[in-house]
């Protein structure tokens, strides 16, 4: 049987599509993201996408894409748009390895006009790109969909007080789903909506407000009775708060209705003279029943799908997020210093249960990194030991937090940095690459990585007994399997940890690299090399005194870590040598690549830049071999 998706291609194609089709084709569009996100074992976004079908569906059908430019925050919610917009046939490759984003991408589609994956970013480029349009005499639309989560990120007021500033044609959908769509609320909230975009009403407004302002003390009049009219509407919406900001407020309305969607958007293209914010009710997994009501666990997945596993099947391993939640609350019930901070991240850095035990020791602060790490400053000047736990691409938004609020005062906030590293199918905007960098350049700050599970705990330990900033960065997903039941200790800070002992030659992996770097010791060993493996376990302090032997007792060192060069781990060591006249022995670093990585396994990129046991055994034999070559040719 035909479905009325394969007909579609390009937005164009959606418009030719009669009005009355259009809750079947929404039908067939989920049915095709349940099954989409069904095949590439889960991890991709479903609930979310659920929840805008019929929005989509609706902002294609009324704008011409790509004139018109439709940009989405966070963007984890475009899996609808792509498939109107030519990629339906790739669907089943999104996430995956050289397959589609999960996520708006520039270099994807002209239809992806921002790329994104961090919150809060749509309305500052919706409004740089009505700008633009203005300046250059242009007259397409430019729409951003943001979610009321979203807008608990600072920058899109930030952004919302500068467009009603500007007075430029600019409209911005709020994609509220926090709320169920009350029937007596939502008609009466309609009906007013009903007069508010009728241009009848608008004109009529505008010319009675022209005449009385001529009459004597017209004008002060006319500004009292627009106030009343003002105070009584803010009884059935809440219009005054954005309309502060400049905008024309509409709604609330019910994101699901397609011809509510249609006949409101028809009337907000006409506002041509300021920007204009629509408010819009959606249920996030709406259309299945599984999925709504259970969106937190469908956020990601199809778990209402999954064959239910054997009783006999092993156990998984714990993700570091779970240790590092586990370890937190054992230090909470502990000692009452401890505090968590999150920033919107409860479920993603494993702090939900810790919270739902300890609701007064656990805050999430929304997405809010900037005032996350300030909040967490202030704990600390009151002699609380707050533990940050945001990811290591997140952090970055709190940058000058840290260094003005928490490293200029020398303040005990830990830093836990989920995600570090390779981050998986989340890709370039989730890369955690950078992080050792930007902190291992600030004075104060004790920058830390564990081998594995059982250290992660210790190190956090450690970042609560120490007396300034401190922090630690771990990866995605699960460890080696180490144990976590034994009790925390403290690790002298800046002390490394010689793992194995070898002649040939030295390597000193950091963090998640550890354990790779000891693979590549046995395959070495195998081959009759012997080799010092180390756990740098510090990038800052290093331990100095050991650095200083193994580049004079063995022929020289190798660094392996997921962060870049520029920076990191490695570039510390070099750096180090260099001061002391040993520049030469530094054979390799082997880090992520100077450039953006896009999507995939962990274990992919891993291996594509040498850093698994495979690959760093592999560099290791070739630069010896050339060490051999160069003395016998000598």
């Amino acid at each position: 049987m035909t479905k009325i998706l394969d007909s579609i291609n390009s937005p164009s194609d959606l418009k030719r599509i009669q009005q009355s089709d259009l809750p079947e084709l929404a039908t067939e569009i989920r049915n095709e993201l349940v099954s989409t996100v069904d095949s590439i074992g889960g991890g991709g976004h479903l609930a979310s996408n659920l929840g805008v079908v019929e929005l989509t569906l609706a902002l294609h059908r009324k704008f011409d894409s790509p004139t018109d430019k439709i940009l989405w925050d966070v963007s984890h919610q475009v899996y609808v748009h792509k498939m109107l917009t030519g990629r339906k046939d790739k669907m089943k490759t999104i996430r995956q390895y050289e397959g589609l984003s999960g996520f708006a991408d520039r270099n994807e589609s002209p239809h992806d006009f921002f790329g994104a994956g961090h919150a809060g970013t749509s309305i500052s480029a919706a409004a740089g790109m009505a700008a633009a349009r203005d300046l250059k005499g242009e007259d397409n639309h430019v729409i951003a969909v943001i979610g009321d989560g979203a807008m608990t990120a600072g920058m899109a007021f930030e952004a919302m007080n500068h467009a009603g500033h500007l007075e430029t044609r600019l409209i911005v959908v709020l994609n509220d789903n926090a709320m169920s769509i009350s029937p007596n609320v939502g008609a009466l909230s309609r009906n007013v909506n009903k007069i508010r975009i009728d241009p009848l009403y608008r004109k009529a407004k505008e010319e009675i407000g022209n005449v009385i302002e001529h009459f004597p003390l017209g004008k002060e009049f006319w500004e009292g009775a627009k106030r009343v009219k003002s105070s009584m509407l803010d009884l059935i919406v809440p219009a005054s708060f954005y309309e502060q900001f400049g905008f024309d407020y509409y709604g609330p309305i019910d994101g699901h209705n397609l011809e509510e969607l249609d006949s409101v958007l028809t009337a907000i293209k006409e506002v041509r003279d300021r920007p204009v914010l629509l408010h819009i009710l959606t249920e996030k997994g709406h259309g299945i029943p599984e999925a709504a009501a259970d969106p937190v666990q469908s956020h990601s997945g199809t778990f209402w799908l999954k064959e239910e596993k054997p009783k006999d099947a092993p156990k998984p391993k714990p993700t570091y997020s779970k240790v590092f939640a586990e370890a937190t609350q054992e230090l909470i019930e502990h000692d009452e210093r401890v505090v968590a901070i999150t920033a919107a991240m409860l479920e993603g850095t494993g702090l939900t249960p810790v919270a739902e035990k300890h609701p007064s020791r656990v805050f999430d602060v929304g997405i809010a990194e900037q005032h996350a790490i300030t909040f967490a400053a202030g704990l600390a000047t009151q002699g609380l030991k707050p533990i940050a736990a945001i990811y290591s691409t997140f952090l970055q938004r709190g940058f000058d937090q840290i260094v003005h609020d928490v490293v200029v005062q020398n303040l005990p906030v830990v830093f836990a940095l989920d995600r570090a590293g390779f981050v998986g199918s989340d890709g370039k905007t989730h890369q955690g690459f950078i992080d050792t960098s930007y902190l291992r350049c600030l004075p104060n700050m004790v920058v830390s990585a564990p081998k594995d599970e059982a250290e992660l705990r210790d190190l956090l330990y450690t970042g609560i007994q120490h007396d300034g900033p401190f922090s630690l960065r771990y990866p995605r997903g699960s460890g080696p399997g180490a144990p976590t039941n034994l009790p925390m200790k403290s690790i002298p800070i800046g002390k490394a940890e010689v793992l194995r002992e070898g002649d040939d030659i030295s390597i000193i992996g950091f963090g998640t690299s550890v354990m790779q770097c000891l693979q590549a010791g046995e395959i070495l060993a195998d081959l009759g090399i012997e080799a010092t493996i180390v756990n740098g376990r510090f990038a800052k302090p290093l331990d100095e005194e050991l650095i200083l032997r193994l580049a004079k007792e063995t022929k020289g060192i190798i660094t392996a870590e997921e962060n870049v060069l520029a920076g990191g781990f490695g570039e510390a060591i070099v750096t180090l040598l260099a001061e002391h006249g040993l520049a030469n022995s530094v054979l390799c670093n082997l880090t992520m690549p100077d450039s953006i990585v896009d999507h995939g396994p962990q274990s992919t990129f891993q291996n594509v830049y040498n850093l698994d046991g495979q690959g760093i055994a592999r560099k290791s034999k070739e630069i010896l071999e050339s060490i051999h070559l160069n003395s016998v040719s000598k």
